[in-house]
């Protein structure tokens, strides 16, 4: 009997270790174009500054949009400037473990006559997969401008 549990209990430990690792570790980027949206028209953007940003997201969208071409004025919410294409907005989400890091970060890209978005992406790290809110960025803005069209 004894040499028995003796062979099952690591495996009962190794199930144990798994399962408690298992929600841990998420990773989730998507990015989603409205139905006629064509990115390639896009040449002007302004990034939207919301007030509780303490992070400078605003500028580190606005920098990868300016390292693919796009020329990107930031600032607060107000009406975006005449001749813009379209208007960026931003929602990041932080989280505490041992050090603050960004756990979501969605993007939307709004047509600036209607507010309407028009492309939308999203990244979710947990603790264990986290990445840099530049990585973020990059990879959330790399999906909305590789999105497929509709």
């Amino acid at each position: 009997m004894f040499s028995a549990i003796k062979r099952i209990a690591p495996i009962f430990v190794l199930i144990g270790a798994m399962s408690l690792m298992t929600g841990c570790a998420v990773n989730r980027a998507t990015a989603n174009l409205s139905p006629g949206t064509d990115l390639s028209k896009m040449k002007t953007a302004y990034v939207v500054k919301h007030d509780k940003d303490k992070n400078a997201v605003n500028e580190l969208i606005k920098t990868k949009l300016e390292s693919r071409g796009y020329s990107v004025t930031t600032g607060p919410d107000v009406p975006v400037p005449a001749g813009t294409d379209v208007a960026v907005t931003y929602i990041d989400k932080w989280m505490w473990d041992i050090t603050m890091y960004m756990l979501e970060l969605t993007i939307n890209v709004r047509d600036p006559k209607t507010n309407f978005p028009i492309a939308t992406g999203n990244s979710l790290h947990t603790s264990l997969t986290r990445k840099s809110p530049e990585a973020m960025v990059d990879e959330v803005v790399t999906n909305i401008l590789a999105a497929p069209k509709n």
